[in-house]
């Protein structure tokens, strides 16, 4: 089978937070006190250039500034970071450009200048409105700065944004969830990601776990958030995310979908298909910050730079597609992966037969029981040792 090419993508991390949450795996650091915003610039447009052989003539459809907290950095760095991804690469005219923000007060008169920047979608990481929830998770703001800071995203004219929730956080309860989520409908985001708290390695949670809800409040609280979102007009399109018709993460829904993302800035990865070669190629940059910025004087921003071996595309196929609700073209695995669908036999008889997935003629869908046990069915997949 012949690979083409899917659609591309493109992610920009800007890896500095003004604190290290107890929950966060993410390639995050402490800021120092004075941002390296002009040197960030022109690294990120030097790494970008290592990538321009393999997407050359590509459409860029998408991008995403995540961090990290990029709101940390002025409106007018992403302008020029944004001028200098459009003099290098093909951006698609209605190309959605997503900036992530964290409420706090040092940000909220500059979201009016990120939309002018060219920024025309914000995700807002809110995560709670209970001070004392949000205390918990390490965050610098409260419930009141987070309304403020949704409210000044509404104001600053951008009528495209998510809210991001986490919940199962420690000490809730099923009507401390609801209440987060009542608080966040009120401002009608057109996207909601709403996302279990879970103890990730490497993280100060996992060293001192806080006294998470039992099982049985978490399938409770699952099944009052799905119940209140699709009554409010929302739809699951993937495991953790909802939103309104039309309204779904571009690239993140890219991403699930198999397709192709550049990725740059300290510790981000990129995915790209090379039909000549017939391979899938990841890419990682550099992690820590001050070792990425030096590596401009030489441009070896890239850590590592390898194709997904033939035996492991099938189960990265799966393990990403199957986070959406939409149904899977069998077509779409084989255009993207290269391989026959026998790749993924027996997983997928497996998964038939435990009813978490369903075939109808060359389309795949994943069932409710397949949402619920979402880690089961992607082991199905996982390649079998020789």
């Amino acid at each position: 089978m012949a690979l083409t090419l899917p659609p591309l993508t493109l992610y920009i991390h800007l890896p500095w937070c003004v604190r290290k949450c107890p929950y966060c795996d993410f390639n995050s650091h402490v800021a120092p006190d004075t941002l390296p915003e002009a040197e960030t610039v022109a690294a990120l447009l030097a790494d970008l250039e290592l990538d321009l052989p393999r997407a050359w003539g590509r459409t860029v459809h998408a991008i995403f500034f995540g961090g990290g907290t990029p709101s940390l950095f002025s409106a007018a760095s992403i302008e020029a970071i944004l001028e200098g991804v459009g003099a290098r690469v093909r951006l698609a005219p209605d190309a959605e450009i997503t900036l992530e923000a964290n409420p706090g007060a040092v940000e909220h008169d500059r979201f009016e200048a990120y939309r002018s920047a060219g920024v025309n979608r914000i995700s807002l990481g809110v995560q709670s409105f209970d001070d004392e929830r949000l205390a918990v998770l390490g965050r610098i703001h409260g419930g009141e700065e987070a309304r403020r800071a949704i409210d000044a995203v509404s104001s600053a004219g951008f009528d495209n944004f998510n809210i991001d929730l986490m919940w199962a956080l420690p000490g809730q309860d099923v009507a401390g969830m609801q209440a987060d989520l009542d608080a966040a409908l009120s401002f009608a985001p057109p996207h909601l990601s709403h996302y279990q708290l879970t103890l990730e390695p490497n993280t100060v949670f996992a060293k001192h776990p806080p006294a998470l809800p039992d099982e049985d409040t978490v399938w409770a609280m699952q099944d009052a958030a799905a119940e209140r979102l699709a009554a409010a007009g929302y739809a699951n399109y993937e495991i953790s995310a909802w939103a309104r018709p039309g309204r779904e993460s571009r690239h993140n829904l890219n991403y699930w979908r198999f397709g192709d993302y550049l990725g740059i800035g300290a510790g981000a990865s990129g995915k790209i298909t090379l039909p000549a070669e017939q391979q899938v190629l990841r890419t990682r940059r550099r992690t820590i910050p001050a070792s990425w910025l030096r590596a401009a004087a030489d441009r070896s921003f890239i850590a590592e730079a390898e194709p997904v071996a033939a035996v492991d595309l099938a189960f990265e196929f799966m393990l990403n597609r199957t986070r959406l609700a939409e149904p899977m073209p069998l077509a779409d695995f084989r255009a993207r992966t290269g391989l026959d669908e026998s790749a993924l036999q027996p997983g997928l008889d497996r998964a038939i037969e435990a009813g978490l997935l369903e075939r109808r003629d060359d389309v795949l869908l994943r069932t409710e029981h397949g949402a619920q046990f979402l880690n089961d069915l992607q082991a199905m997949f996982l390649p079998v040792a020789d």
